[in-house]
């Protein structure tokens, strides 16, 4: 004979609601600090999460390609030791609902995992009028859904660089960590040709230096470089732009993109596991943590990044 349904089992067997799954989840321990399967194999090391200032990786959330709930979920239960953020790109947070996006920001905070809204607050800026009121909601509710860091860009908008500080400043104060992001390329962020930019032109590195100060003393968290104009959609590599930002800044505050994996290869071996960091695709999380760990990598790197710990 059949069970007998009631209407006790049918309400059990609905599924959870966003918020139940979130309470979950959030009771779970996340699997991405347990022992990996070969600890006798020799590998550089790497600091521990969430202590680890250096080598950290910051990853794409949506944008080019739809990362749900599920997939961010096996994704950083795989590889969450070797992911310490997650990038919003595109505003494409505004248009999910709102109790997923929760969802997907908590999945994230599991994993020991901070989350950033990427650069939509030029989007923000461009359409507010310069209504203060306005700014101070959006970032309100970005501190309300869970966002930990907010990038400030400027890749489309011109800025005068003491209000960009004063931005800095009233994004601290909301709760939320700024991170500026600031480049030589004019009209970076926005997927242009080569001969695009290059018509645009570019910017002196002492002008991205003189201001990543400034914001650092108004209170940022973090300064983003912008890849454009450096190592992405250039014809050759401004390796002269790196290193004079790697020897003017504080090294434990810039974070270099690296939105294709030949954008790590103008950076010193050492360097990439030592002092910077990247943002990168989450196809490019395996390769990125490969090459910190000296198991693997391209031809100019495979086996010469090595560590020594006294």
């Amino acid at each position: 004979m059949f069970p007998k349904i009631t209407s006790t089992s049918l309400r059990s067997a609905r599924p959870l609601t966003v918020a139940q799954r979130a309470m979950s989840m959030s009771t779970r321990k996340s699997p991405y600090a347990s022992p990996v399967a070969f600890p006798f194999l020799p590998a550089n090391a790497l600091d521990k999460k969430p202590e680890r200032k250096k080598g950290l990786t910051e990853i794409r959330g949506p944008y080019y390609f739809p990362v749900t709930h599920t997939y961010l979920d096996e994704l950083l239960s795989d590889w969450g030791e070797y992911v310490d953020g997650i990038k919003f790109a595109g505003g494409s947070f505004s248009l999910m609902p709102e109790e997923r996006l929760k969802d997907l920001i908590e999945v994230a905070h599991k994993h020991g995992c901070y989350v950033s809204t990427g650069g939509y607050i030029e989007r923000v800026l461009a359409s507010s009028g310069g209504d203060k009121n306005l700014v101070s909601k959006y970032l309100t509710k970005c501190k309300d859904v869970g966002f930990d860091v907010l990038e400030l860009s400027s890749g489309f908008l011109s800025i005068p660089t003491d209000d960009w500080a004063n931005l800095v400043e009233f994004t601290a104060a909301h709760g939320l960590k700024p991170k500026p992001e600031v480049g030589i390329q004019w009209g970076a962020g926005g997927d242009a040709s080569v001969e695009e930019l290059e018509a645009a032109g570019t910017r002196d590195p002492k002008w991205l230096i003189d201001r990543a100060n400034k914001f650092l003393q108004a209170g940022a968290y973090m300064i983003m470089i912008e890849s454009e104009g450096i190592t992405e959609n250039v014809k050759s590599w401004r390796t002269d732009v790196i290193s004079a930002i790697t020897s003017s800044l504080p090294n434990d505050k810039i974070m270099f993109e690296a939105a294709d994996p030949e954008g790590t290869l103008p950076f010193d071996p050492a360097r990439i596991l030592a002092m910077l960091i990247f943002d990168a695709h989450t196809y490019q999380i395996v390769q990125l943590a490969c090459l910190r760990r000296g198991i693997w990598g391209t031809g100019s790197t495979f086996g010469r990044i090595v560590t020594f710990d006294k």
